[in-house]
This record gives C-alpha cells, sequence and structure tokens, in this order.
C-alpha cells in the first residue's frame, strides 16, 4: 500500500509523466489507491515470455528493457522509458507476451495496477479509467514510433547505399 504521503509525492511525478488537460491533481492520487508500487533491481524480470499480462505497470524511474530469445541469449528490441506505461498489450488483448519486460537500472520504480483493482477503477472512477486509456494508447505510439524509426533507420543502412 502507498502510504499517504507517498501518494502526494506520486501524484506530482504521475501529472509530470502523464499529462492530462482535465484531470485534477486528487484523481491522480485517488488513481494511486488502486496501484501498488514496486522497485526491481537490474536484470530482475517483472514479466516473462508467453505469459498473459495481469497488471498494467508505470515506469516512475528508470527503464525496463523489452528482450526476446531464451534467457542464455536474449536480444533486447526495445526500451520503455520512465513516464510510460507497459504491458498493456497482453493486459488488454490477454494473449500471451512477445517479450521479456526486464529492469535495465539499478533501482527501477514502478506503479502496478493489478487486473481486479483496474476493473474496480473503472466501475468507481470511470473518469479517471478513460483517462488511463488514452494514455495507454499514448504509450503505444511511443513505443511503435521508435520501432518505426528504427526499422526505418535499418532500411536506409542496408538499401540506401544502392549496395543489395
Amino acid at each position: 500500500m502507498i502510504s499517504p504521503e507517498e501518494r502526494t509525492q506520486l501524484a506530482k511525478v504521475l501529472r509530470k509523466q502523464w499529462p492530462s488537460e482535465t484531470m485534477k491533481a486528487s484523481e491522480y492520487e485517488t488513481f494511486l489507491e488502486y496501484c501498488e508500487q514496486i522497485e526491481v533491481k537490474e536484470g530482475e524480470v517483472i514479466a516473462d515470455i508467453g505469459e498473459v499480462g495481469e497488471a498494467l505497470y508505470f515506469v516512475i524511474e528508470g527503464e525496463i528493457a523489452l528482450v526476446t530469445g531464451s534467457t542464455i541469449n536474449e536480444i533486447e528490441v526495445g526500451r520503455i522509458r520512465t513516464g510510460e506505461l507497459m504491458g498493456e498489450m497482453s493486459f488488454f488483448d490477454r494473449k500471451p507476451r512477445q517479450v521479456r519486460l526486464k529492469a535495465v537500472t539499478s533501482r527501477d520504480r514502478l506503479l502496478k495496477l493489478s487486473r481486479p483493482m483496474y476493473r474496480r477503477l473503472r466501475i468507481e472512477h470511470p473518469y479517471i479509467a478513460v483517462n488511463l486509456l488514452e494514455y495507454a494508447i499514448i504509450s503505444l505510439d511511443h513505443l511503435f514510433r521508435r520501432a518505426s524509426e528504427d526499422v526505418s533507420n535499418l532500411s536506409h543502412y542496408l538499401f540506401a547505399s544502392g549496395k543489395h
């Protein structure tokens, strides 16, 4: 459980990371009543390939790597940065994860919103839930744009020189 003092501080952080033109400070604090704060250490797996997402995670501090492959031969395919949401694809479509979510820095701080708490939030505070969905779309957009840029850069590297 997040203490009232921590909730006030985290609400300030969320307002910067999850900007909404219409949400009030008190609504961010209300949202935090549904969350659990967790800390993960470098290399720790938050969610693994093949699991169905039962929680959404907000990166409050640090970075999380998206990796694929075996634990012995991992390949990083992306990063989730401070201020972004992660785990939303598997959470909403209930399909197994295609990537492993792995802590990158020595101290990554996350907010975890479990499925049961999300269900309560939707019923008890639908306005906050709608804003959360908009934030999920924006986070997915950021990830997609970074991946598209990476693919574009790779394609340019491979094919722009005219050598095939």
